[in-house]
């Protein structure tokens, strides 16, 4: 672990490798669990604002857990998170021709009529990020359904920082990820 500004980072995402393989997995991630997708408090909002434009790209039953749930729940526990289908998929997902999974949020960013391109934690994901009063824990995320995409990751050798190199700046900053790519330097990376 090191500092970086007001995060604390585990060494693994710079250490370990990862790119999504959804021909293997075929997008697992948001289907699989017993949660919808983290959401921060600044993203309940959008949802609720976007949804109506959002709503032509997802299925009639996430429409229907959407309408039902809300565009958010927020769990026993007070997180905040996207609602579910029947407790598995996430109410925003949309599956291909080739049941791939894929964001209903994202493919209306992809058309250019939103401008939120999906929840933060889907677009950092294998990072998990951990916010406390002082600081945030930014940590790499092992999890046996993206074993696919850590063994492509170690074949391009494309460390987990690289991989979300956008999101990561989307979250941090563009100065945040230099100073993690210095770091990532420092250990031949």
């Amino acid at each position: 672990m090191f500092h970086l500004g007001k995060t604390i980072v585990s060494e693994d995402i710079i250490e370990k490798d990862f790119v999504c393989n959804l021909h293997a997995c075929k997008g697992v991630c948001c289907v699989a669990g017993d949660a919808g997708a983290p959401l921060e408090k600044d993203e309940i909002k959008i949802l609720e604002d976007i949804y109506e434009t959002v709503k032509p790209f997802l299925r009639k039953e996430g429409i229907e857990a959407i309408e039902q749930q809300g565009t958010y729940i927020v769990t026993e526990k007070g997180e905040l998170e996207t609602p579910l289908v029947n407790g598995a998929e996430c109410a925003y997902v949309t599956f291909d021709d080739k049941k791939v999974a894929m964001c209903g949020i994202e493919q209306a960013y992809n058309k250019g009529l939103v401008s939120w391109k999906k929840p933060i934690s889907c677009h950092l994901y294998p990072v998990r990020v951990q916010d406390y009063s002082e600081f945030a824990a930014v940590n790499y995320h092992k999890w046996q359904v993206c074993d696919d995409a850590c063994t492509l990751g170690k074949e391009l050798q494309v460390p987990v920082y690289k991989f979300v190199k956008e999101a990561l700046i989307r979250k941090f900053g563009e100065d945040w990820y230099l100073e993690l790519e210095k770091t990532a330097q420092k250990l031949g990376r």
